[in-house]
């Protein structure tokens, strides 16, 4: 079982960049793929980006690639997402996810969620 706790959200002009935060409690979260997910008022959560639990193949959503990255760190039990040239639509509650072993970009295919941190960029 894992825990999952994003941090790092907050408030950021168009064109800035914020780096959230994932830290995991329990066992086995080197042998998890971790995953990015975002929600917007009014809209369906949708896929962000995921890292395998090895690090070495990562995945990212068409409207995000070249300007976030995800990262790992599995000594400290973290997971990164690092957001640059940050848009007013990236408005949104992003969600850390855990998955034993392969988990793509499907909700279903993840186990565990954190409670999600808040992003808002100002035009």
């Amino acid at each position: 079982q894992v825990q999952l706790v994003e941090s790092g959200g907050g408030l950021v002009q168009a064109g800035g960049s914020l780096r959230l935060s994932c830290a995991a409690s329990g066992r086995t979260f080197s042998s998890y793929s971790m995953g990015w997910f975002r929600q917007a008022p009014g809209k369906e959560r949708e896929f962000v980006a995921r890292i395998s639990w090895t690090g070495s193949t990562t995945r990212y959503a068409d409207f995000v690639k070249g300007r976030f990255a995800i990262s790992r760190d599995n000594a400290k039990n973290t997971v990164y997402l690092q957001m640059n040239s940050l848009k007013p639509e990236d408005t949104a509650v992003y969600y850390c996810a855990a998955g034993r072993g392969y988990s793509g970009n499907r909700e279903y295919e993840y186990d565990y969620w954190g409670r999600g941190t808040q992003v808002t960029v100002s035009s």
